[in-house]
């Protein structure tokens, strides 16, 4: 019987992260939890698990910039994607109910998708904590009557909370994308049955007028589309800066294999950063 894959992600157990795992791999995978991002992206380049799964965007919060600059640092290939609806609830301890709540803690994104909630009850000091479900495993751990955490519901499940208020975050049209990843020097075949497929990159380009424009016709060119731009300081060269690039297509498409050997032309650095499924 073969092993169940291990896949690393940030947080606790019942962390957001583990649903994005979830999405991605069912109830097959071992789950490998790490405090830190660079732990978790460690971990996959060790073969301490098999795979990784860390956010890259949220559409209220933006751009997650440290797995951009991971992605760079260590050798990695983005094999998928997928989208998590962020679904905040305020959840306590059993028994403990809503008018004894006095502190809530949470990861300080989470607290700050939350805002017109605690504007409405202000007797709710907000108090930053490292995790989401971390803060529901803490406030458990400590039997805290005064304090609640806001957290998904499977972190509730598993750390035997109670959830008193659900959904109160401000903007139900929260979605956290998540990339998977594997070790570079893993390739594997690719999926031809997916219908949709997105290709990674990033670039740069020298700091002299209309270079990024040329950089960015290459694919204008040939039709193609272009769903994300992210620049990233370059360091050591002060106001100069990398440029990562989601288009539409597979790496081995005619139109963006031309496109992408257009812009090895034009550009200092170019990488792929992989091809895979679009979640879309």
């Amino acid at each position: 019987m073969s092993r169940r894959p291990r896949v690393a992600f940030q947080g606790e157990a019942g962390a957001f992260s583990q649903e994005a795992v979830h999405n991605l791999f069912g109830d097959a995978a071992a789950v490998i939890p790490c405090q830190r991002f660079v732990e978790v992206f460690a971990a996959l380049t060790s073969k301490a698990a098999d795979a990784a799964v860390v956010p890259i965007e949220n559409t209220l919060h933006g751009s997650v910039h440290e797995n951009y600059d991971h992605l760079l640092d260590y050798d990695v290939r983005i094999t998928g994607e997928t989208n998590v609806r962020i679904v905040h609830n305020l959840i306590a301890i059993p028994g403990v109910r809503f008018r004894q709540i006095r502190r809530v803690f949470s990861h300080p994104v989470a607290l700050n998708q939350c805002l017109d909630f605690f504007a409405a009850h202000p007797q709710l000091e907000t108090v930053p904590f490292y995790d989401t479900a971390g803060s529901v495993k803490m406030i458990q751990e400590q039997k805290l009557t005064d304090a609640a955490a806001v957290a998904s519901s499977i972190a509730a499940s598993i750390y035997g909370a109670r959830i008193l208020r659900r959904s109160i975050e401000d903007d139900r049209r929260n979605f956290t994308r998540f990339f998977l990843l594997r070790r570079a020097s893993e390739r594997r075949a690719a999926l031809s049955k997916a219908r949709s497929w997105k290709t990674s990159i990033v670039f740069t380009t020298r700091n002299t007028p209309g270079a990024l424009f040329r950089g960015i016709s290459a694919f204008a060119l040939r039709d193609l589309n272009l769903t994300k731009i992210e620049s990233r300081p370059l360091r050591g060269k002060p106001w100069e800066y990398r440029f990562y690039v989601d288009v539409m297509g597979r790496e081995d498409d005619p139109a963006v294999k031309n496109a992408l050997n257009h812009l090895r032309e034009l550009a200092d650095f170019l990488r792929v950063l992989g091809s895979y499924p679009s979640s879309a």
